[in-house]
């Protein structure tokens, strides 16, 4: 937790709260707000759930499990609960229970892993199954997740890119398990496990495809580029997975990826013109001095360990 001054923190999360504000500045002071911690970021969080944004939401959420404090748990149960929610923040919102691990929240998932809401009650599986393998990790399981999130899975432990192909693509295994080989190609990071991955962008759950888009825009690879914007480009295509291709471009940061992203600013679908605007500004963000000099940081940080 960063320590910073209870004012200054409150000032942040009245940013979040403001309305007026443009939706990347408030997705600034998200993001500032999950690294500081503690309960007066946590309180701002939680108020901030009564938005008109679904898409700002449903980052709340991600930002309350990706946090790892036990105390966001009445927050996310109190969303997951609520009907009047949308789809793709009570998603979140049970994901991020899975992401927090705790065994207190098994029988809340259990109830909602029958939600009627698909995406909702396959979400609420895939956490069961994070929190049930937390109890009991397997002889030899290494965390290698070379990015600084909590995945809703464990990776698998095979490194064949053909194998776990062939795993993430299988409808009759479970989620959990193509998650693990979602994961798990992810962390090859090499074109050969890129292009696999982007093959799951066919895959018949919608939550799937999400989260495989969210996969590609980890990695920032620009062989999947042409997959991702095949997905964004289909209207027919979930609104869900349409808002995690956007901002899988937007990470990738491309030329190509700014002018796909402008096409898509005034999109039928909120949370996607939304996620295209967010987009936006991390290409713009990822070509700033700042990101230049941080990246630059960080590569030097790399070679003198």
């Amino acid at each position: 937790m960063v320590q910073v001054e209870e004012s200054k923190i409150a000032a942040i999360g009245k940013v979040l709260n403001d309305k007026n504000r443009p939706l990347k500045e408030r997705f600034r002071a998200l993001f500032t707000l999950k690294n500081i911690g503690g309960a007066t970021a946590l309180g701002s969080i939680e108020h901030c759930f009564d938005d008109d944004s679904a898409l700002l939401k449903h980052e709340l959420a991600y930002c309350l499990g990706q946090m790892q404090d036990r105390a966001a748990i009445p927050i996310l149960v109190k969303v997951l609960e609520d009907v009047n929610q949308e789809p793709m923040v009570r998603h979140e919102a049970a994901e991020a229970l899975g992401a927090i691990g705790a065994a207190e929240v098994e029988d809340i998932l259990t109830k909602y892993a029958k939600d009627p809401v698909v995406e909702v009650a396959e979400t609420c599986e895939i956490a069961l199954g994070r929190i049930r393998w937390l109890k009991q990790k397997e002889n030899g399981f290494v965390d290698n997740n070379p990015y600084a999130s909590v995945d809703p899975t464990p990776p698998a432990l095979s490194t064949d890119v053909k194998e776990l192909q062939k795993i993430l693509l299988d409808e009759s295994e479970t989620l959990f398990n193509r998650y693990r080989a979602m994961f798990s190609l992810r962390n090859l990071r090499t074109q050969e496990s890129v292009v696999a991955l982007a093959s799951g962008l066919k895959g018949k759950s919608a939550l799937f495809r999400h989260e495989v888009a969210f996969v590609l825009g980890q990695l920032q690879e620009e062989c999947s580029i042409p997959f991702l914007e095949e997905s964004l480009r289909d209207p027919l295509e979930n609104e869900m997975v349409r808002h995690e291709c956007a901002e899988a471009l937007g990470a990738i940061a491309t030329e190509e990826c700014t002018r796909i992203l402008n096409e898509y600013l005034s999109d039928d679908k909120r949370v996607v013109k939304e996620s295209c605007e967010v987009a936006l500004d991390m290409c713009e963000y990822e070509h700033s001095p700042e990101f230049q000099y941080a990246d630059t940081l960080v590569k030097i940080s790399d070679h003198t360990q």
